[in-house]
């Protein structure tokens, strides 16, 4: 009698250490460290031709510290339950920080950049005791407030921020050598944001990483479990605002200059368009929320400059309805994903890979 031999159809898991892996599959660890090799060969220049431009260079940037600090949102929002409508203050916390350290005590940009986010984390997590007794709109009030009290902050410590004429940031340099200009500056932003993304996918895979997600999907039955709600929920607001000083910081030294109007409310409702259209409680969907954000204005001034080469472009109506359009777009993005995309790009991500990981019997 000849033996059968049994071929997997699949990716299956058979053990609970199997199931609380890093990387779902061996196919998406292999993809994530091609993109991250991809993204380090981007700034290069091949025989003085550059594959990726200056302008390219930029935005990516931009994703980059703006990813970062969103991931920090995400944590406290979408894995944890809380609300903050004040992130863009730790942001600018952490970016005044860096230099403060910078300039007053002539710690090394190398090391001012984790020390504003720790310093950073000490402000959120006070910020966070509130959250220990009150929740949902009460907290998003709470939250307001601690933007409005740290932009006052701003414009009154002028030994800390430099006031009205803002601060200066010394660029980075690692070693006593100083990197300029975008394409060094992007290595930097690229390390700080593999780092970060993989200290909070393998800090969700832990007890206390769980015990966050038990607090945000029923904070009576993580209480009966013996989960400390008060513990955990500061420990949220203190991991958040980690990830936004640190997101603020690198901010800070790339533009070399900080000013106090850049950290209003309308940057902490933007980062929260950005875990929302993301996809709240995904690693994933933050950086691709953040991706989103950042190019769609991009996109919407492309639209209108091409329209102005075109007969459209003499008609004022069309322009100007364009150039309204490009400042309510972000708005309008976060109604619409959830309206009709709730859980963000991430969850559309996971439907297109199981239709073609099915296909053709998707059904």
């Amino acid at each position: 009698m000849s033996r059968l031999s049994l071929v997997p159809c699949g990716e299956f898991k058979t053990s609970y250490r199997a199931d609380t892996t890093l990387f779902a599959t061996p196919l998406s660890r292999n993809m994530v460290f091609l993109g991250v090799v991809l993204l380090a060969l981007a700034p290069l220049s091949i025989g003085g031709w550059r594959p990726v431009s200056d302008y390219w260079i930029t935005l990516l940037i931009q994703i980059g510290y703006l990813g970062i600090a969103a991931l920090g949102l995400n944590i406290l929002v979408g894995f944890t339950g809380q609300i903050s409508l004040g992130h863009a203050a730790f942001f600018g916390f952490g970016a005044f920080s860096s230099a403060w350290l910078n300039n007053t005590f002539g710690v090394p940009v190398a090391l001012s950049i984790p020390l504003a986010g720790v310093m950073t984390t000490a402000v959120g997590m006070i910020v966070g005791i509130p959250a220990a007794r009150i929740k949902g709109l009460y907290l998003a009030i709470a939250t307001l407030a601690s933007q409005f009290i740290l932009q006052d902050f701003f414009a009154r410590a002028d030994w800390f921020t430099g006031g009205s004429a803002g601060s200066l940031a010394e660029p980075f340099a690692l070693f006593g050598y100083v990197l300029r200009g975008d394409r060094q500056y992007f290595y930097v932003v690229l390390f700080f944001l593999v780092v970060m993304y993989l200290f909070a996918a393998n800090m969700l895979r832990t007890r206390d990483g769980r015990a966050l997600v038990a607090v945000r999907d029923h904070y009576l039955s993580a209480e009966v479990m013996g989960i400390n709600l008060t513990k955990y929920r500061i420990l949220s607001f203190g991991i958040s605002s980690f990830y936004a000083g640190i997101g603020g910081a690198l901010f800070a030294h790339y533009l070399q200059y900080v000013s106090i109007e850049g950290f209003d409310i309308l940057l902490s409702v933007q980062f929260l368009g950005m875990i929302i259209i993301g996809g709240l409680g995904s690693i994933m969907g933050s950086l691709m929320g953040t991706a989103f954000m950042v190019l769609l204005p991009e996109a919407i001034n492309a639209v209108v400059n091409i329209l102005k080469n075109t007969t459209w472009g003499n008609i004022p109506a069309v322009t100007d309805g364009l150039a309204f359009f490009k400042q309510a777009a972000i708005g309008l993005a976060i109604v619409l994903f959830l309206i009709f995309e709730p859980d963000g790009l991430a969850r559309r991500w996971r439907l297109i890979k199981a239709y073609w990981k099915l296909y053709p019997f998707s059904y």
